[in-house]
């Protein structure tokens, strides 16, 4: 029970298929994973650095569960490339995986861990990495994976650090329990 003036913790609040509030959180996770490219690829080159079409996956895997970031994570990339023509239909399967890989690891650590830390979403978005880059490591050697790593360790940390800020931010909903497991 938090004391006043402590702040709430956000626990992870599973949405299932039948719940209204499943389709409204993930129309806007989705709506903000369009907005937050959009803005960023205003900046030449940003969008490779900043990889602005995962932030709010991690927010629907970590805060919502399973099913909406898995969903969040696959409507995400598609709604970008039929809205903005980004990512470009060559890379679009690759982001599909990417996407849905992060919202899924998200909502499986946080059904652990419950309360978002920087350890905790440094730990999701560094196993989702690793998952990703391990094939690049096979075919194409340690050099070029560090340097797809150096190319997107500032968008990593605008994950995990804007992710726990904005995951705290978050109030939690009344009637959540702190047993709730991820739907």
């Amino acid at each position: 029970m938090a004391r006043s003036g402590a702040p709430l913790m956000v626990l992870p609040q599973p949405l299932g298929l039948a719940d209204s509030r499943f389709y409204l959180a993930t129309c806007a996770l989705v709506a903000g994973n369009l907005l937050f490219p959009l803005l960023v690829h205003r900046i030449p080159d940003a969008g490779r650095t900043l990889l602005p079409i995962f932030f709010f996956t991690l927010i629907a895997g970590w805060r919502y569960g399973m099913k909406v970031g898995l969903l969040t994570g696959l409507l995400s990339p598609l709604a970008n490339h039929f809205v903005t023509g980004m990512p470009p239909a060559a890379l679009l399967r690759e982001l599909l995986l990417q996407s849905a890989l992060l919202g899924v690891v998200a909502a499986l650590v946080a059904s652990r861990g419950r309360r978002p830390t920087l350890a905790l979403l440094t730990l999701v978005v560094g196993v989702q990495q690793a998952l990703v880059l391990f094939p690049q490591l096979l075919h194409g050697g340690a050099q070029a994976c560090l340097e797809t790593f150096s190319l997107r360790l500032p968008g990593l940390l605008l994950q995990v650090l804007g992710g726990t800020a904005l995951l705290r931010f978050l109030p939690m909903q009344p009637g959540t329990q702190e047993g709730s497991r991820v739907g």
